[in-house]
C-alpha cells in the first residue's frame, strides 16, 4: 500500500492542470471546450444548448449569459479527475483484500476464539481514510459512480477521449472483481461515509429490519435503464441528459450543492444511513448495480463450506443485507456483499471464510442454486 501511494505521489508531481484565466461569452464553444478537456457537445449541454449548436459562434450570439458560462465551467472543472485518487483506491482495495483473506484471522486460531477475528479497527481506519482523503481532501472526482456514468456519456460524444473513460471504468470494475466489491465497501468515499454512520450504535432495533433485495435492486436497475434511455435520447428526444447529475452525492466532497435534488439526495442518504445500510448504494448508485453483476466473477469473496454449515442463521443475523442469506441458501440472485466482514467471526462451526474462489477445500455457494 505504501509503495502504491508513493508511486502515485511521484507520478502526480508537477502542479495543477493548465486552464484559461478568464472565460468570456465573447469566446466560442470551440475556444473553451478544449481547455476544459471536454467536447463541444459536453459544453453545449452544460450551457443548456442543443448538442448540434454552432461551436464557432461567440456565446453572446447564442444568448448565453456570463453567469451561465461561469456555472458550466465550475461544474465541468469539478469533474476533472485527481489522478492520485486512483492510486489511493488501489491501495485501499489491496489492503482490504489482504486483511479479509489473510490478516484478519490469526494463523492456527481456534473457532472458540472467533470473536477476536477480524477486529473492526482496520476497517474503520480504511473508511475514515476514504472519507477524509479520497473525499474531502482530493475532491469528488474520480469516483466509482462517475466511472460508470462517464463511459456511457463518452458514447454520445460528451468527452473527447472515450478510451480514457473506458479505462477508468475498467479500473473500477477490476477492483470490484479482485475483491468482492471491496472498492464499494472499503474505498468509495460516500459509501464509506454511509457505512460509518450506520455503524453508530443507535436505533439498533430498526437496523435489524432489512429491505427486500428484489425491491432495492429493481429500483436501482430501473433507474440505470432510465438513465440510458435519456442519455441516448430515446426518451426526451435530446441526447446527453444524465439523470444522475441531479442525484450525485459526491458533490458533498466539493461542497457543491448546485441543485435542490442533489442536496436532498445527500441529506436523505446520510439520515437514512442511521437505520438503513448504505441506502444510496442500494437504491441509486449505477456502479453499485454494475458491480453487483461483477460479483458473479469476483476472485476473492465469501466462501461457505456446505459440509460444515448447519444453516443456524448466525451469519444471516450479522449481515446488514440479505447477502449472507442468499449465499447460505444458494440463491441465484444474491444480494450485494460489500465485504464488511461482519459475518466472518460469528459462525460457531467455522463454515464461512473469505478467500480465493478457486482454492480447494471450501465450496463457494454464492451463485449456486439450492437443490
Amino acid at each position: 500500500m505504501i509503495v502504491i501511494m508513493g508511486f502515485g505521489i511521484l507520478m502526480n508531481l508537477g502542479g495543477e492542470p493548465k486552464k484559461l484565466e478568464v472565460y468570456s461569452i465573447d469566446m466560442s464553444i470551440s475556444d473553451i471546450a478544449p481547455q476544459l478537456e471536454v467536447t463541444g457537445k459536453a459544453l453545449a449541454h452544460e450551457l443548456h444548448l442543443p448538442l448540434d449548436v454552432s461551436k464557432q459562434k461567440p456565446l453572446s450570439e447564442l444568448d448565453v449569459k456570463t453567469e451561465t458560462l461561469q456555472h458550466a465551467v465550475e461544474h465541468l472543472l469539478s469533474h476533472r479527475d485527481t489522478m492520485l485518487k486512483y492510486y489511493l483506491y488501489a491501495a485501499l482495495v489491496l489492503g482490504g483484500v489482504v486483511y479479509l483473506a489473510r490478516l484478519g484471522r490469526p494463523d492456527l486460531s481456534r473457532v472458540e476464539h472467533r470473536q477476536k477475528w477480524f477486529p473492526r479497527i482496520p476497517y474503520i481506519i480504511s473508511l475514515m481514510v476514504s472519507v477524509i482523503v479520497a473525499g474531502f481532501l482530493l475532491g469528488k472526482s474520480p469516483n466509482p459512480m462517475e466511472g460508470a456514468v462517464k463511459v456511457f456519456k463518452s458514447m454520445v460524444g460528451l468527452y473527447p477521449d472515450p478510451t480514457a473513460k473506458a479505462a477508468a471504468f475498467i479500473f473500477f470494475i477490476t477492483l470490484a472483481i479482485a475483491g468482492n466489491k471491496v472498492i464499494c465497501g472499503w474505498a468509495c468515499p460516500f459509501g464509506a461515509l454511509e457505512e460509518l454512520i450506520y455503524s453508530v450504535p443507535i436505533l439498533k432495533g430498526l437496523k435489524n429490519r432489512k429491505l427486500p433485495f428484489v425491491l432495492t435492486n429493481t429500483i436501482r436497475g430501473g433507474l440505470f435503464a432510465v438513465m440510458l434511455l435519456f442519455l441516448f435520447g430515446i426518451v426526451g428526444g435530446r441526447k446527453g441528459t444524465v439523470i444522475y447529475h441531479y442525484l450525485n452525492p459526491f458533490n458533498l466532497f466539493n461542497f457543491d450543492f448546485e441543485t435542490i435534488s442533489i442536496s436532498l439526495t445527500i441529506i436523505l442518504a446520510l439520515l437514512g444511513s442511521i437505520v438503513v445500510y448504505r441506502p444510496f448504494c442500494q437504491f441509486i448508485c449505477p456502479f453499485g448495480f454494475i458491480s453487483w453483476i461483477a460479483e458473479y466473477v469476483s476472485i476473492f469473496r465469501i466462501r461457505i463450506n456446505k459440509d460444515k454449515c448447519t444453516q443456524c442463521g448466525a451469519c444471516i443475523k450479522a449481515c446488514p443485507l440479505a447477502a449472507a442469506e442468499s449465499r447460505v441458501y444458494g440463491k441465484i440472485l444474491s444480494a450485494d456483499c460489500f465485504s464488511c466482514a461482519r459475518c466472518l467471526n460469528v459462525c460457531p462451526f467455522d463454515a464461512i471464510q473469505y478467500g480465493f474462489v478457486f482454492k480447494n477445500g471450501i465450496t463457494t455457494q454464492s451463485r449456486e442454486t439450492s437443490s
